[in-house]
């Protein structure tokens, strides 16, 4: 293995990440990538056979105390070398003094237990052909638009919801192009708030945040209202949260697959309950 190198990835190799995920069936969004590199330029590895790229794998910081392992593929014809191994061991070097979280496909599950992390719970993707017909979601002062202006609040909102401060993230996933990003407010505070945005095959809703089912409801139907009608959206909810697994089978969801949530470390204190959509698999 001498000639197999790893390194860090540029701007432009980290889109061919994203297009190794997209070929692994993971869906990834048609902007992901500006939002992923902004939170971390230093947290992606690509490993180079003979100079050519066959693998990859991320190891995103979130202000040096929480850490996310994504994007962790082989090119197919190079697998079972141990170049996977490598990269994974860089990955991790690289997450030293970081509780680290995954979401890991089950198959793999015990592999990553081996290396230290426990399992906490399921995540299930949904995917929905969208039935909900407005062409716009309806804004008024109880929804408005998530900005930039909101950026602090909406840090402090979801505070309980992930396991470290990421306003440097949010700043560019609030307003990713091909996006709607939107906002629920009673007695003048957030109760929840939701991003959807443009994916190879159709549409990704996460976050999805709220205080309760009924709010959830209610931005899932306005997140819909943005996009074409009989698209596809899909969600990635906690199994764990009983009234995400009720709103999924409320539109009748088709379940695609699943990952686990598992973490190196201890796990975050997070309230599970107001997590209907995760943002990403590949960084939390």
């Amino acid at each position: 293995m001498k000639d197999f190198t790893i390194r860090t990835m540029t701007r432009d190799e980290l889109d061919w990440a994203v297009d190794m995920a997209a070929n692994e069936g993971w869906n990834p969004g048609l902007n992901d990538a500006d939002a992923f590199y902004a939170q971390d330029p230093d947290g992606f590895l690509i490993g180079l056979l003979n100079g050519s790229p066959i693998g990859c794998i991320s190891a995103v910081s979130y202000g040096g105390v929480f850490g996310f392992i994504g994007f962790y593929i082989v090119a197919q014809p190079h697998r079972g070398k141990g170049y996977g191994m490598q990269l994974w061991r860089a990955a991790m070097d690289r997450m030293q003094g970081h509780v680290v979280g995954l979401d890991g496909v089950f198959e793999q599950q015990d592999n990553y237990q081996k290396s230290g992390f426990d399992f906490q719970y399921s995540n299930i993707r949904f995917e929905f052909r969208n039935t909900i017909h407005d062409s716009t979601p309806h804004l008024s002062s109880e929804l408005a638009k998530a900005d930039l202006n909101m950026l602090d609040e909406l840090s402090s909102y979801e505070s309980k919801l992930f396991p470290s401060e990421r306003k440097t993230f949010l700043s560019k996933w609030l307003t990713l192009p091909d996006s709607a990003a939107i906002v629920s407010r009673s007695e003048g505070s957030i109760n929840g708030y939701g991003v959807i945005r443009s994916c190879r095959s159709g549409s990704k809703i996460g976050p999805l945040f709220a205080d309760n089912g009924e709010v959830a409801d209610f931005l899932f139907q306005n997140l819909c209202a943005s996009v074409n009608a009989d698209s596809l959206i899909y969600l990635d909810v906690p199994e764990v949260n009983a009234h995400g697994m009720a709103l999924a089978d409320r539109y009748r969801m088709v379940k695609v697959f699943g990952t686990a949530r598992m973490y190196a470390g201890p796990a975050p204190d997070l309230d599970v309950n107001r997590i209907f959509g995760v943002t990403t698999f590949e960084l939390g």
